[in-house]
């Protein structure tokens, strides 16, 4: 007469008065069903078998990420070249796309204050994978342990524990082209989905390392889009009659440590975008619709932005 239901949506009927009559009511009804359609039964069991076995094959990777995050240099990741530093505050480290660029990143870098920890390739989208299988990728267990975060919890298993973050400014730095911002995106992905307090806490950045460097003489100037490069090479034309050259950066590793250093590492000249969650309802929805199985509402989002697309040919 006076139902009760659990959580705004209304899913589910808290009265317990009626708990025995409808666990009693559903066990009648899904045991005949299952009974007249045995073939259904068996993929409903094979499914909960699977399920199963990937919570406790999550449960194993989580807890063998959380014993490598020990706080001693025997615990980080080989490819991670540390910062002398220790105040997580003044921290930072550098997620790097390739060994490639990330050799010359370690070689720019203020040791100081900052780490690198190459990327090698792109890491796995996680919105399609199984969280056992998250937990056992060798490039997302890097980067658990090198930020000193575990996750997981009886209650939630994607708790996140920063007690002993290591690094308060986390940058996101590859390539800027196609392939460079798919890699950003998956590890966005990832971010969002397993580290998304790290991104509430605005600790996650993106690098904007530049496209162009525009060369009349001795006097050189970066650029970070195409209308910037056209202004420069016009203001470069102007006056002594002297050869513009351009040179179109690829990728990080076309840089050298010092042309790294100055255009997107320097803390007095580089650009970071943070990364931030203005809403979270949506950011859920396109990271589902970019990354997850569903094409047709995915192959509808390109055909509608294909022309705003920065297509690197």
């Amino acid at each position: 007469m006076e139902p009760q239901f659990e959580g705004q949506t209304k899913t589910k009927l808290g009265n317990k008065e009626v708990t025995t009559a409808v666990s009693q009511s559903v066990s009648d009804m899904l045991t005949f069903y299952l009974e007249e359609n045995p073939e259904q039964a068996k993929r409903i069991v094979q499914k909960v078998i699977l399920a199963a076995t990937a919570r406790n094959a999550a449960t194993k990777a989580r807890e063998m990420v959380q014993r490598k995050t020990v706080m001693s240099s025997t615990g980080l990741p080989g490819k991670l070249s540390d910062c002398s530093e220790t105040n997580p505050e003044l921290c930072e480290i550098f997620l790097v796309e390739g060994d490639s660029a990330g050799g010359t990143a370690k070689q720019g870098r203020d040791r100081a204050f900052q780490a690198i920890l190459p990327l090698r390739g792109k890491i796995l989208n996680v919105e399609k994978a199984m969280p056992y299988k998250v937990f056992e990728n060798e490039e997302i267990k890097n980067m658990f342990t090198a930020l000193g975060v575990s996750v997981g919890t009886e209650d939630d298993e994607r708790a996140l524990n920063l007690e002993k973050l290591r690094y308060h400014k986390i940058v996101i730095m590859c390539d800027a082209d196609v392939d460079g911002s798919h890699i950003a995106t998956l590890i966005l992905t990832f971010f969002f989905r397993y580290m998304k307090e790290l991104v509430e806490k605005g600790y996650v950045y993106i690098a904007t390392p530049p496209l162009y460097l525009v060369k009349k003489g001795s006097s050189q100037k970066y650029c970070w889009n195409d209308k910037e490069r056209d202004e420069t090479v016009e203001t470069m034309k102007a006056g002594k009659d002297v050869k513009v050259t351009i040179q179109r950066y690829k990728g990080l590793g076309e840089m050298n440590a010092s042309q790294l250093w100055d255009t997107t590492m320097h803390p007095d000249f580089r650009t970071l975008r943070r990364v931030t969650i203005e809403n979270a309802a949506e950011v859920d929805r396109v990271f589902s619709m970019l990354m997850g199985d569903d094409v047709p509402p995915r192959r509808a989002f390109i055909e509608a932005n294909a022309k705003y697309a920065n297509i690197d040919v």
